[in-house]
């Protein structure tokens, strides 16, 4: 008689547990995929600055990072290349140029909240 009622105590406790394990493993995915869209942007980012910074043209650095961002549907708005030009002058003769990658991110499960977006920059010396 007393083995019946601990199952059922058992049962309790699994349902009480449940919740939690689950939003635990949830967040645990929306992390992971945040942070393997993060080093995806900050990868392709990289890669589009070495390209302007050797190649000195802003729309070959954007098709580059556009080719690094696999899985991602990037616009030219969400690429910044700055400056758009690598062209040094004599008072600034190393500049550098920076390109800013952005991302909206939107979580799968929708419980963690609102959206939000993800930045990768990379920097380099010109015509270094």
């Amino acid at each position: 008689m007393k083995r019946h009622r601990e199952r059922g105590a058992a049962v309790v406790e699994f349902a009480l547990v449940l919740p939690l394990l689950l939003l635990l493993v949830l967040g645990i995915v929306e992390f992971g995929r945040a942070y393997h869209l993060q080093t995806q942007l900050s990868g392709a980012a990289r890669e589009a600055v070495r390209e302007m910074a050797l190649h000195n043209n802003a729309d070959s650095a954007r098709a580059t990072a556009r080719a690094y961002a696999v899985g991602l549907d990037l616009t030219n708005a969400q690429i910044s290349v700055t400056p758009t030009t690598c062209l040094s002058s004599p008072s600034a003769p190393t500049a550098t140029a920076t390109v800013t990658v952005t991302y909206p991110m939107d979580f799968l499960t929708g419980l963690v909240g609102a959206d939000f977006t993800l930045t990768g920059k990379g920097t380099m010396r010109c015509h270094g």
